[in-house]
């Protein structure tokens, strides 16, 4: 399939150095406005626990790790987190809509359906989000903001993040190709 001109015109993507710069920016605004980083688990984790506290407040309130989380001043989704999350999903929306790219495809290689596509990145997203409850943090908290402090620790989990990725990316990649 050849790409037109017309074709890159009429759908622009941002430059990657631009986004990275604006990104940055971002970071350095969010430190700045809240002391502290950038983040998206803490979101999911909000909407975990009201979740569970909505369907079974018993099992909330006596459960180690939700009671944490659980009190009558203060609801886990009133978290700036979730708003920030919620932005970023407006955002994208948005996006998607002014530049003409908005629609539903699930993208997928020759050799699997749809249906294996969606399980394997059902599986993916799980593991990512069990592996960000575990390491105290997504890339977006752990990697980014770790690293805009020069934190040890920043460094060694992006450093895991993109080297992790890199060996199941051959493991997988016959899904693909």
């Amino acid at each position: 399939m050849e790409i037109k001109d017309t074709d890159k015109k009429k759908n622009p993507y941002l430059n990657p150095y631009v986004g990275g710069f604006l990104l940055g920016l971002v970071l350095l605004l969010t430190f700045y406005m809240t002391g502290r980083g950038l983040g998206a688990s803490g979101a999911v984790k909000s909407a975990v626990v009201t979740t569970v506290n909505t369907v079974s407040h018993d099992y909330a309130t006596t459960s180690g790790y939700f009671s944490q989380f659980i009190s009558d001043d203060n609801n886990p989704m009133n978290n700036w987190l979730v708003f920030e999350v919620l932005g970023v999903l407006i955002g994208a929306l948005l996006s998607g809509i002014l530049s003409g790219r908005l629609k539903f495809s699930i993208e997928h290689g020759p050799r699997i359906t749809s249906r294996t596509r969606l399980i394997f990145a059902g599986l993916g997203g799980l593991a990512f989000g069990f592996g960000s409850q575990m390491g105290r943090g997504c890339t977006s908290g752990a990697a980014l903001s770790g690293m805009a402090t020069i934190s040890v620790a920043g460094f060694v989990t992006m450093l895991a993040i993109f080297g992790s990725a890199y060996i199941f990316a051959w493991f997988f990649r016959k899904l693909w190709i």
